[in-house]
Order: structure tokens, then sequence, then C-alpha cells
């Protein structure tokens, strides 16, 4: 089966040379997304996080499937004084369907407004 490029009119344009997924065999691996060009660009990591889980429900919805086909995340914090906060607004999204996770600190992303982005794989079955 052939890779699906894809790029979604529910969040922001991608402006680099990438596409929001690519699906392959039933699964949707979804690039790296944050809250820039959105009301919680420049707000606390818990907001931007809601944002963030918000672009990949649209996604999850557009694809016929919801946050409960989430099979991974990964996440990339600028602070982990955060965590506290973060856990819950994931906690929330998640249900009882938490995916499997990985949790990294880095010293900034690409604006300094930002303060987290999430990468997710999502099964399309």
């Amino acid at each position: 089966m052939p890779l699906q490029r894809k790029n979604y009119l529910c969040i922001s344009e991608a402006v680099s040379p990438y596409v929001h997924a690519v699906a392959h065999q039933g699964t949707l691996h979804i690039s790296g997304l944050t809250a820039f060009a959105t009301m919680a660009q420049a707000q606390e990591t818990d907001l931007q996080a809601r944002e963030i889980v918000s672009q990949i429900s649209a996604i999850a919805e557009e694809e016929g499937v919801s946050l409960a086909n989430l099979i991974k995340v990964m996440i990339f914090v600028t602070d982990l004084s955060a965590l506290g906060e973060l856990r819950s607004v994931l906690a929330d999204a998640y249900g009882d369907h938490r995916p499997a996770s990985s949790l990294v600190e880095v010293q900034k992303l690409f604006h300094p407004d930002l303060k987290i982005e999430i990468e997710a794989t999502l099964a399309l079955t």
C-alpha cells in the first residue's frame, strides 16, 4: 500500500517542506504540532497542550476515529516545571485510552513563545 501524504484544513497550514501526516498500512503518523498561530501561542504549557490535543482530535475526527485510537505520543517541552498541569490536560484528553508516550525536555522550539510540541501516531482501523 502506498504512503498517503496528508494536510488538513482543520489546523494551520504546513509552511515548511513537510505534511501534517503520513498514512501507511492503517496507521497515521502526525507531524509535531504546536500552538503556533493560535490564541494559545503565548500562553502557558497546559493551555498550549489543550490546543495541540484539540488539533490531534480534529485530525482524528476527520479520519473517522477518535483519541481512543492514539497509539503513541512524543511530547517535547521546554520546561518540566509545568509537568503536573500537563499531565492533567493529557489525562482528561485520553480518558481510559492512554497511549504509549515519551516526554523529552528540549532547550527551545522553533518560536520563543512555544513551550510544547506533540507528535502522535493514530490507528486508523
